[in-house]
């Protein structure tokens, strides 16, 4: 089975093709041509009409979608948003859990599991557990009623359900580098969050295995002349990876457009940090159980008002940091896929080449959603 996608300004790490064409073969991408190239007979052909084909965006932090969250703890919630993540051009995500009780974080893993075994969406290769291994004075919208000591047998416990390739946790917390080496050695990937942690912490915590800092900038120590705390330690080691929520409302414009400037390219992952209010725009929902009121796409706790998770969508959030950075998008491209990719260890994903997965994102020039194809499968 060839599906040939034409006239397309095909977007991948490094490579703009203004006009082009991308055939995919059962699944995988079997070649990419340039204006005037023979093309292959397809079985299906879907004309681009010169909008943007993306490799499919990888959101490896999302707790929920157009009013359903993870933690509803349902398989339809989960089937609902991965069916949603598509109209943002989103191929693969990673289910995003909260602080809450061990007990109900082993039956969201079983709903996922559920979910693994047909993914007829969205792609979910494993699950981003963010919590419940924090610190309360930096819980924000993280339920502090369920805030504990860090354990990583209770890791393993929903890691032995459904893969956790992503593992949010405050190094400030006592116990915090053993459970992140032995997250190591389990395969997952470590990140630093809701932390009141020094940058010593943090550069102990990067000994011991972590690799990623959480929705970079919130929740976490700011930068200080005279420590300079989780956000200086984003800035001046290059080796660890950075979330970035590019909503203009988690991060001023300002400090976006900072970050891309100083930090390397290759280590910006773009997050979407969404919550069930995404899509809503104005209304009420839940966040792991609390209150939230989403006014102008802006979420925050009905008590006492703290950021929520974002409203963002994906493809909104690359056409922010388009516009911000002016950067092209052939570099932009890496923080939307590649760097996911390479972190998560998913070696055909995050480029347009032959070899890789069919995972394509097509956006007209405003950045628009318009189509999404998951292993040549025209799913949007």
């Amino acid at each position: 089975m060839t599906t040939l996608i034409t006239n397309a300004h095909i977007v991948s790490p490094d490579v703009e093709i203004e006009n082009g064409a991308i055939a995919i073969t059962d699944g995988i991408i079997s070649g990419v041509y340039n204006l005037g190239d023979a093309l292959p007979e397809a079985d299906t052909t879907f004309d681009a009409q010169g909008q943007y084909a993306f490799p499919g965006f990888i959101d490896i932090h999302a707790h929920g979608a157009d009013g359903k969250d993870v933690c509803d703890n349902d398989l339809d919630a989960i089937r609902h948003i991965a069916k949603t993540k598509l109209r943002e051009g989103v191929t693969t995500w990673l289910p995003t859990t909260l602080t809450q009780p061990q007990a109900k974080l082993l039956e969201i893993a079983e709903k996922c599991a559920q979910y693994n075994a047909n993914q007829e969406f969205a792609k979910t290769p494993g699950l981003h557990v963010e919590g419940p291994f924090i610190n309360v004075s930096k819980a924000g919208a993280q339920n502090p009623e369920f805030v504990r000591e860090p354990n990583l047998e209770e890791l393993k416990e929903i890691h032995d359900i459904a893969p956790a390739l992503v593992f949010s946790i405050a190094p400030c917390q006592s116990n915090a580098c053993e459970v992140i080496a032995g997250a190591k050695a389990l395969g997952i990937s470590s990140s630093a969050a809701h932390t009141e942690a020094t940058y010593a912490q943090v550069l102990a915590a990067k000994d011991a295995g972590l690799t990623h800092l959480t929705h970079y900038g919130n929740a976490m120590t700011g930068l200080h002349h005279r420590e300079i705390g989780m956000v200086g330690s984003g800035l001046i080691d290059d080796d660890l990876k950075i979330e970035m929520i590019c909503d203009g409302i988690h991060l001023a414009p300002d400090f976006v457009k900072l970050i891309f400037k100083v930090k390397p390219i290759d280590q910006i992952i773009m997050i979407t940090d969404s919550m069930a209010g995404s899509w809503i725009n104005n209304g009420e929902c839940t966040l792991g159980g609390l209150d939230v009121v989403v006014e102008n796409k802006v979420a925050r706790l009905k008590e006492g008002g703290a950021l929520a998770g974002s409203a963002l969508v994906f493809n909104e959030g690359v056409a922010l940091v388009s516009e911000l950075t002016g950067l092209p998008l052939h570099q932009i491209v890496k923080a939307t896929s590649w760097n996911q990719a390479q972190s998560l260890g998913l070696d055909n994903h995050g480029k347009i080449e032959a070899g890789f997965t069919g995972d394509i994102a097509i956006l007209d020039k405003e950045f628009n959603s318009t189509a999404t194809f998951v292993d040549g499968e025209q799913r949007f």
